[in-house]
């Protein structure tokens, strides 16, 4: 077996080179600084700690206790909630929660369609794993928000248990106040499914939920907001909610909660109390002038009239080039070939079109990584200019791939954090 160690250790090691080498462009990912990492490889990872801190099951809790009070108290401070559980393992689990906590079985839910921006978790776990009915909130297309009028007219029609607000593709700020003083006004709770934007609310750039009527806030932690893969769920002053979420996380929903990325998660948020604000000022310009140069190399980006996007996230509609180069699947994987990391993604009217998610008229763009790595508007104008290079004028991957390379050499640290020796994407070998 020491050959075939060997190899899956080669297997990582490619994976580190690759990227070390390649425009990271996925809206859901973002990049661990060299601290997060390093409190991630802790012996918490070999522990269990089932239950709240002070209450554990296990013995040998003391300090994973200390970091996870911890934890908690820095996600309120961030976020400005009364109320945060750092438990859930990812941002789905976090949502199951939230869905176990406030709804049983048979419950209607209302959130967005998938074409229109939610996710998988909002139409399919809580359907097939809690057993709720799901209905859709309408949506605006041309203006790419909730319509708020019809929404409300159909929250008050069907009288749903959870309203739930928060997309995959999230361009605008939902109306919370608005939906949320519907959603009361038939015994319904709104959540908030933070998950792509939580960064940019917690640095104050995007909207404020819980301040704007949402009952719960979740999120996971690897996106706009640059931790390790977890969960997190936010809240204000209600004790029975908070009762009822700390009990459906342990012990109805999990066991152990990764400890050792509670301790990244801890981390993390000291990184982004200091230095978010910044961070994602730059996170949103990107985007913003991502969109604007790409759209100007003949790129058919949507919500131009708006502005193109406020968050991190920027939505291509591909449809014109079916027929030329392929739709989704076909330009996510040129672009792979040249090292520019992207992802298919559909967009409203690919239903209606006969498209599916294996093949859609979209791609998701989003500027967490690549700010991270320190680039900025005029690193933007560059990767659009690769981007046409490979989709509008053809050029073979293979060659774009070198020029990519060339121009990832700059860009090798992760900013915005207090430790930035070790490079973004560099294999550590321990020893």
């Amino acid at each position: 077996m020491k050959n075939t160690f060997m190899e899956l250790r080669e297997m990582i090691k490619k994976h580190h080179e690759m990227f070390g080498n390649a425009i990271p462009l996925i809206a859901s990912e973002n990049v661990t600084s060299p601290a997060v990492r390093a409190a991630i490889s802790c012996d918490f990872q070999h522990r269990y700690a089932e239950g709240w801190p002070g209450e554990r099951v296990y013995a040998g809790c003391k300090y994973i206790d200390q970091v996870e009070l911890r934890c908690m108290d820095l996600a309120q401070r961030y976020w400005r909630a009364d109320f945060a559980d750092v438990r859930p393992i990812s941002g789905v689990m976090a949502n199951l929660i939230s869905y176990t906590a406030l709804s049983k079985p048979g419950d209607l839910l209302m959130c967005l369609e998938i074409p229109d921006g939610g996710h998988i978790s909002h139409n399919l776990t809580s359907k097939n794993v809690h057993g709720l009915q799901v209905q859709y909130l309408v949506f605006d297309s041309k203006e790419m928000v909730v319509d708020i009028d019809k929404s409300s007219q159909k929250i008050r029609e069907l009288k749903p248990q959870i309203v739930l607000l928060g997309a995959s593709v999230f361009l605008f700020p939902h109306p919370v106040k608005e939906l949320s003083e519907v959603a009361h006004e038939v015994g319904a709770k709104l959540m908030y499914d933070s998950a792509h934007v939580a960064g940019l609310i917690g640095s104050g750039y995007f909207q404020q939920p819980l301040k704007e009527g949402a009952d719960i806030m979740t999120l996971s932690t690897h996106k706009t907001f640059p931790g390790p893969q977890h969960g997190c769920i936010l809240g204000n002053k209600n004790e029975e909610i908070h009762k009822k979420i700390k009990n459906a996380a342990f012990p109805y929903l999990q066991s152990n909660h990764h400890l050792h990325n509670v301790a990244g998660f801890a981390i993390a948020l000291t990184e982004m109390l200091e230095f978010g604000k910044e961070y994602h000022k730059y996170v949103i310009e990107n985007a913003k002038a991502l969109a604007q140069a790409l759209n100007e190399r003949g790129f058919t980006m949507l919500m131009e009239h708006k502005g193109f996007t406020e968050s991190h996230t920027i939505l291509m509609d591909i449809t014109k080039f079916g027929k030329t180069v392929g739709y989704g699947a076909t330009i996510e994987k040129l672009l792979e070939d040249a090292n520019i990391i992207a992802n298919r993604n559909l967009i409203p009217g690919d239903f209606e079109a006969g498209r599916r998610f294996q093949d859609p008229g979209g791609l998701r763009i989003g500027t967490s990584e690549v700010t991270r790595l320190g680039m900025k508007k005029s690193e933007m104008i560059q990767i659009a200019e690769f981007m046409k290079e490979i989709v509008i004028d053809r050029k073979d991957p293979k060659i774009v791939k070198n020029e990519v390379a060339e121009f990832r050499k700059q860009f090798q640290h992760v900013k915005y954090c207090f430790e930035s020796k070790t490079k973004a994407y560099e294999y550590i070998q321990l020893k």
